[in-house]
């Protein structure tokens, strides 16, 4: 005789066995809602950095959305850029044009931003060694006529926005836009790679060093987990252009007589090709004006890449004798050694391309080609480079000479050094400051306007959550069909003659 267990639980429903799963796909629609209403209300934020240079004014336009550590994720697709010439100190004498010449680049600016996001997009103008080299009152006027043109122009402005930079964050900025393209940012500190620009008013020199450093010069960057002691400084007046405008001071001094020969109407001048004649005054330099130049016209331009070269460093190491650090390399300014690769950007890429070297062309290419271009004669080299400004044309044999006295003649890079790489790309990512710049304002101050941490590791993981919640579904879903198929194939029954309960399995 078959009696009912009376203790036996009555079997549990199918739909009981699907409560788990179905809650499970409850929440991953709740996470789905919250994800595409995250990403409606983040949608991409726009920020502009106006880079006041020596010789131009550049407008940047980031578009970015936020990541781990408050690191922007920038859309280079979507960003862009825009420069005019001149640079904002040509506007020494007429502060008014300087805020024009503003004028024109936030009218790009607004054309690429959303006209309803104009109110949240912050908009800076840092200016570098161009207006460093004028006087605060100079600076000061120039600066507050782009002020009224900035609050003005629709975008979040405030006035301590518009700024001088110092020649150290400069360097900085440079250094955390070459190593955020190169993917080190944020890793270890003997992997990331140093830079070394060439301006067109002041040379910057930026990177990671082992050694202990004197606090002027020492800069302690956080970026994630990782510590960074930064040598950062800048070398005012040693900027390409400047420095070629005070070589021909130096060459034209009376001081210069007992090496140079030099008078009162003119004077030799090895760093341009035989046979230039400066009848239109274009050695003037007007790329880097400054009120207090002199011309100076060239007796004899005699070519010669050598004495170019030692003329070049003479300046390079002037006030040498003042130096307190024991071992100065630039003039009076300490440097420690070099460690690991760098990246040499700006004039010394544009040198290098001029004379279709490659990024990770030696020293020793830069010379041989300087030589050949400086020995060459002005008139066969206006026919060979038709298409270039002669302003620009006459300035490349002192640009390689002065490369050479920089690099190898006072920093100590060997000609045969692989470590230099000349270059203004990495990646196709522009290595402009105004880069870094903009990646440490939004990583290093996270406010109201930044998603959360949590929201911006949910937005980056988004495919890694979902694969493991999937996972757990499924999971879910085949142990609960197998339980209740169990639960269905199992019978309980009372055998009377043995006196006890027994499970039998059904046949289906």
């Amino acid at each position: 005789m078959v009696v009912p267990n009376p203790h036996s639980r009555k079997p549990k429903s199918l739909l009981f066995y699907l409560c788990i799963p179905l809650a499970v796909s409850a929440l991953i629609v709740v996470f789905l809602f919250l994800y595409f209403l995250s990403r409606a209300h983040f949608a991409p934020n726009f920020g502009v950095i106006i880079d006041g240079g020596s010789t131009g004014t550049r407008i940047h336009v980031f578009v970015y959305r936020e990541g781990r550590d408050f690191m922007p994720e920038i859309d280079f697709g979507r960003s862009a850029s825009m420069r005019v010439a001149p640079g904002l100190s040509s506007f020494e004498e007429e502060p008014e044009r300087a805020g024009e010449l503003i004028r024109e680049l936030v009218e790009f600016g607004k054309g690429r931003v959303p006209r309803d996001l104009w109110g949240g997009t912050e908009v800076r103008l840092m200016a570098t060694a161009g207006l460093r080299l004028l006087d605060v009152r100079a600076q000061e006027r120039i600066l507050d006529a782009c002020r009224k043109v900035l609050k003005s122009s629709g975008f979040r402005f405030q006035d301590d926005w518009a700024s001088v930079i110092s020649g150290s964050d400069e360097g900085i900025f440079a250094w955390v836009a070459a190593n955020y393209a190169l993917g080190t940012l944020g890793g270890d500190p003997h992997n990331t790679t140093g830079v070394i620009e060439l301006g067109g008013a002041s040379a910057q020199v930026a990177f990671v060093s082992n050694e202990p450093l004197p606090p002027e010069f020492s800069h302690v960057l956080k970026f994630g987990g990782a510590v960074y002691n930064l040598y950062s400084h800048s070398f005012l007046h040693l900027g390409q252009n400047v420095a070629y405008r005070s070589l021909r001071e130096l060459l034209s001094s009376r001081d210069l007589k007992s090496s140079i020969e030099s008078d009162l109407t003119g004077y030799k001048d090895p760093c341009t090709p035989k046979g230039y004649a400066d009848s239109a005054g274009l050695l003037k330099i007007s790329s880097v004006p400054s009120s207090k130049e002199k011309y100076h016209p060239i007796t004899y331009a005699t070519g010669n890449f050598s004495e170019c070269r030692t003329s070049a460093l003479m300046l390079i190491q002037n006030k040498k004798e003042k130096c307190l650090y024991g071992i100065c390399n630039l003039g009076s300014t300490f440097i420690p050694k070099l460690n690991g690769r760098f990246l040499a950007t700006e004039n010394f890429f544009h040198t290098s391309k001029f004379f279709e070297l490659s990024p990770t062309s030696l020293l020793s290419d830069m010379m041989l080609a300087g030589e050949r271009f400086c020995e060459e004669d002005w008139s066969r080299l206006k026919q060979r480079y038709h298409t270039s400004e002669e302003v620009d044309l006459l300035q490349y044999c002192f640009s390689s000479a002065y490369i050479i006295a920089l690099l190898h003649d006072s920093l100590g890079i060997a000609m045969e050094d692989k470590r230099i790489q000349f270059t203004n790309h990495v990646n196709d990512i522009p290595l402009d400051w105004a880069l870094g710049a903009f990646i440490l304002q939004r990583s290093s101050r996270p406010d109201a306007d930044h998603l959360s941490w949590v929201t911006a590791t949910v937005y980056q993981d988004f495919g890694f959550l979902s694969l493991c919640v999937v996972s757990v579904l499924l999971i879910s879903m085949a142990w609960s069909a197998l339980k209740w198929k169990k639960r269905a194939q199992v019978k309980t029954i009372y055998d009377m003659e043995k006196g006890r309960y027994i499970m039998r399995h059904i046949k289906q």
